[in-house]
């Protein structure tokens, strides 16, 4: 069981990211409360859960030990695997699905991603006992930023143009320059050589 990871971030995707721990890049599976505080070529710790399949080995990871310590109550309900359990997360903050837990607000609980009604119930029942107290200004809400969108865009983009023969060095200021105004992948590619084909 690896507990935790402390590398440099080298890539963010839509739903994971690579860690470089002194030369091995782990492929780590976060919400995006943790994404869109990873930044690529800082350090970063996360705390992992190991998920071993027939098919796969996966690490998910945790910025916080609250997130992972709800991860691990949430893949203990009966139906609710690691994925469904990284989209609830990614949906709401801790304190937002402690609160829907307890309000027992299956409303809420429903527009989480993989959530349907016989699933939130089971949440309900299986978690009210153990999903702790409540912080005074919790909000049961459903949100997720659009800074994840936006990262995860850039890393594909600096992987295409890269592949194009460009230097890191010189693509990674004008993906990042461009990105705010670009929608897709496809678009911040043909913004960035743009760019690129101008100052050459």
């Amino acid at each position: 069981m690896i507990g935790y990871l402390k590398g440099i971030v080298t890539h963010l995707f839509r739903e994971h990211c690579f860690i470089d721990v002194h030369g091995v890049g782990y492929r780590v599976f976060v919400p995006v409360s943790t994404m869109e505080k990873l930044t690529i070529g800082k350090e970063t710790t996360v705390f992992t859960y190991m998920n071993v399949r027939e098919d796969a080995i996966l690490l998910y990871g945790f910025a916080t030990q609250d997130e992972y310590d709800l991860f691990m109550l949430l893949i203990s309900v009966n139906g609710v695997g690691p994925k469904v359990a990284l989209g609830v997360l990614s949906a709401v903050n801790p304190d937002g699905f402690r609160l829907a837990i307890h309000q027992k607000n299956i409303k809420v609980l429903t527009k989480m991603p993989g959530i349907g009604k016989k699933t939130a119930e089971r949440m309900v029942l299986e978690l009210q006992d153990k999903i702790g107290p409540v912080d005074d200004g919790a909000v049961a809400d459903i949100a997720i930023p659009s800074t994840v969108v936006s990262k995860g865009m850039m890393s594909e983009a600096l992987d295409a143009l890269i592949g194009l023969g460009y230097s890191e060095q010189e693509v990674s200021p004008v993906v990042e320059a461009k990105a705010d105004s670009c929608h897709t992948v496809e678009q911040l590619i043909k913004e960035a050589l743009k760019a690129l084909g101008s100052g050459r």
